[in-house]
């Protein structure tokens, strides 16, 4: 096969890839503005599965059977995305987590409440769609409840902090009227242009969906949770994964899954040691300058009970968030070449989410433009959410973070689809801690308070490295994790419990953050050494943001390549 045939094969397969990605995950592609997979969930039955872990089996053969030798970059990277892709989801897919998560961020008490925020009804065959997949999320919990029950049967269960926390929320969704429910919100909009018939069957039918079909499927999943799982849940004593068969291995898996490297529990436990000793040093340092103390512990209290420093009002919280996005936006063009053509704008929270979840959340624009990217800000208790915390949070979510990074990468028409809307987990949150600091070099915070935020969230991701490590390898306790965090971190203690909670539900996750960040950081430090003064950084971000979310290994591989050509 000649080069040109190779690179045409693979470029063939990675449009394949796509397509089939797609149809799997039909939210997803409704949240991108792909609107073929409307009326349908991912199928979780084990069958299901069965099928997803097949074809990419069958597609990860046939890119092994491609040649790594390909001469053109482009195709290199693409070849390699496709392997770090198809060999992550497979080891996710059999890792199982299925069996025993109760998740109170994103199970389906919360997913289905979010999904008609980005599923736009408008036109009839919209409607219908709308009202097909409603109609699924009945049997889509009910197997949900089978795979927990099979969970259960082999010992595999949720810890039980997260389940009272679903069974809160399923307590407070199903006192409601459906009437009430975000997921009626689509029979708000006016019509007009429709017939009364047309009208008529999409108010009957979403209403007769959401009665019959996901309001009994919720009290059956919350009766299940009351009477199955909680009284097997494990205590927080035993909140780790190893304490699930085959944990341990699992979790080492999960490892390679959100950082796509080979790291062991232990170099990951006392990297996080080590950074969090590095910036307790450094807020000691800036405490001292703002408020005269140089005692850790008296700066972490001042800043959790000074009622001066937080918050009073949701309109505050969402205002700070909103001029903070304004001034970034202004500023960004210093300091990077390519920009996004995608807005962003900042979105409150919904009700039903809101309470349980972490303090806020991106999600990427549509890829047809028709929607901005969202940076959703948590504006409940506004007095436990802290003024200086809330700059490096905007930043790290919209620009130059995670909206900057995604929109940009969304918009590389040179590259295959699944690169510009997919990637490695270590590159989008390593970005999105790293320009946390970069954004003090761009000059975009107000004070020295804000620049205590960003010490208190580096931190925090610091000490994700530690305490996840140290519930799921090393077995601390769910209260050992907060005691940890309490004393690392400026969080406010409701934030660290909801932290603390995510990471038992999503074992792994929460490792992707520093390691990438500290992986970006030592790149720009080899580029700044070897180029000098004509180290150009706007000219390096372009280069770490022009391939999309690529693991660490080719984003190495290609800042080695642009000093090469530089040098």
């Amino acid at each position: 096969m000649t080069s040109v045939d190779a690179a045409a094969a693979l470029a063939s397969l990675a449009d394949e890839y796509w397509e089939r990605l797609l149809e799997d995950q039909p939210v997803y592609a409704t949240s991108l503005g792909d609107r073929r997979f409307d009326d349908r969930l991912p199928d979780i039955t084990p069958e299901g599965r069965a099928r997803r872990v097949a074809w990419r089996d069958e597609f990860l053969e046939r890119v092994r059977a491609l040649s790594e030798d390909e001469p053109a970059e482009e195709a290199r990277i693409t070849r390699t995305a496709l392997l770090v892709d198809l060999e992550t989801d497979l080891a996710y897919l059999r890792c199982g987590l299925d069996e025993w998560t109760v998740d109170p961020l994103h199970g389906p008490q919360v997913w289905f409440l979010n999904i008609e925020s980005f599923q736009p009804v408008r036109s009839v065959p919209e409607a219908r769609a709308m009202v097909q997949r409603w109609r699924a999320m009945g049997p889509w919990v009910g197997d949900d409840i089978a795979n927990l029950r099979r969970g259960l049967e082999e010992g595999k269960v949720a810890v039980r902090d997260g389940v009272l926390r679903v069974i809160e929320q399923l307590e407070d969704l199903n006192a409601k009227p459906v009437e009430e429910w975000p997921l009626l919100r689509p029979l708000e909009v006016g019509r007009d242009d429709w017939s009364e018939v047309d009208r008529a069957e999409f108010r009957e039918g979403l209403t007769a969906a959401v009665r019959d079909s996901v309001r009994p499927a919720f009290l059956r999943y919350l009766d299940f949770l009351r009477t199955e799982v909680l009284p097997k849940a494990r205590p927080q004593e035993r909140a780790g994964i190893s304490y699930t068969p085959g944990g341990l291995d699992i979790y080492r898996r999960l490892i390679r899954v959100y950082t796509a490297l080979d790291f062991s529990p232990d170099e990951l436990h006392e990297t996080g040691l080590r950074e969090v000793a590095r910036i307790n040093r450094e807020t000691e340092e800036l405490g001292e300058d703002v408020f005269g103390i140089r005692d850790r512990r008296e700066i972490l209290q001042k800043l959790r009970t000074d009622p001066s420093l937080y918050f009073t009002t949701r309109d505050e919280v969402a205002e700070k968030a909103g001029s903070a996005l304004a001034r970034a936006k202004a500023a960004i063009p210093k300091w990077f070449g390519r920009l996004p053509k995608a807005d962003c704008e900042v979105v409150r929270m919904g009700e039903h989410e809101e309470k349980h979840s972490t303090i806020a959340h991106y999600r990427q624009p549509a890829a047809d433009g028709s929607r901005p990217g969202r940076y959703y800000i948590n504006t409940s208790a506004p007095e436990t959410r802290p003024r200086y915390e809330a700059e490096a949070l905007a930043y790290h979510e919209s620009i130059p973070g995670h909206h900057l990074q995604i929109a940009i990468a969304q918009e590389l028409e040179e590259i295959p689809k699944f690169r510009r809307h997919g990637g490695v987990t270590a590159f989008v949150e390593g970005w999105g801690l790293y320009v946390e600091r970069l954004s003090d070099e761009m000059g975009l915070y107000s004070s020295d308070l804000d620049r205590i935020g960003v010490l208190s969230y580096d931190a925090w991701r610091a000490c994700r490295l530690v305490v996840d490590t140290g519930m799921h390898a090393f077995g601390w306790t769910r209260q050992q994790a907060i005691d940890f965090m309490v004393e690392n971190t400026a969080l406010a203690k409701n934030n660290i419990a909801n932290e603390v909670d995510r990471y038992i539900t999503w074992p792994g996750q929460a490792l992707a953050y520093k390691t990438g960040q500290l992986e970006i950081l030592r790149l720009r430090a080899e580029a700044q050494r070897r180029l000098g003064a004509r180290f150009d950084i706007r000219r390096f971000h372009d280069v770490v943001l022009g391939n999309g979310a690529v693991s660490l290994g080719t984003l190495r591989a290609a800042v080695e390549r642009y000093l090469a050509l530089a040098s």
